[in-house]
């Protein structure tokens, strides 16, 4: 079963600075996602020649006041999955519980035994819908 690491997700409370930051460290803006339905902007930065390794930066248009107290400034570790069905089933086989099921065929989240947010990624298309993840809910957060 392949998997291949994405990326590392943190929300910002000011894009400007952190971007602005991030460069001093070098890194490189890849590539960007704003999303005017959802009200956000996805910003992706890496150094160069690493582009398969960026951070992504999660920005909120319309401000997020839980900043910087709440400890919500690390989201998630991603992984693209070879087949996100299968890898799904290898985890709840193991006792993990898939608190965002692959009901599209794309995506899952699920948590760390340190609670670490981990998204999964489907490789290539989306795999049509399949139980039980179609019409499983969600659990706890993600």
């Amino acid at each position: 079963m392949n998997i291949r690491y994405l990326h590392t997700m943190v929300r910002v409370k000011d894009l400007d600075k952190t971007m602005e930051f991030f460069r001093l460290l070098g890194l490189e803006e890849t590539r960007r996602i704003d999303n005017e339905k959802g009200r956000f902007s996805l910003v992706f930065m890496a150094p160069p020649g690493q582009e398969e390794c960026p951070v992504e930066l999660t920005y909120n248009w319309d401000g997020d006041d839980g900043l910087p107290s709440d400890s919500r400034h690390f989201g998630h570790l991603a992984y693209r999955v070879g087949n996100i069905y299968e890898m799904c089933q290898k985890l709840q086989d193991a006792g993990v519980t898939i608190n965002r099921p692959p009901r599209d065929g794309h995506m899952a989240f699920v948590r760390s035994p340190d609670n670490i947010s981990i998204e999964l990624l489907q490789e290539g298309d989306h795999l049509p819908p399949q139980e039980p993840w179609a019409s499983m809910e969600n659990t706890g957060h993600w």
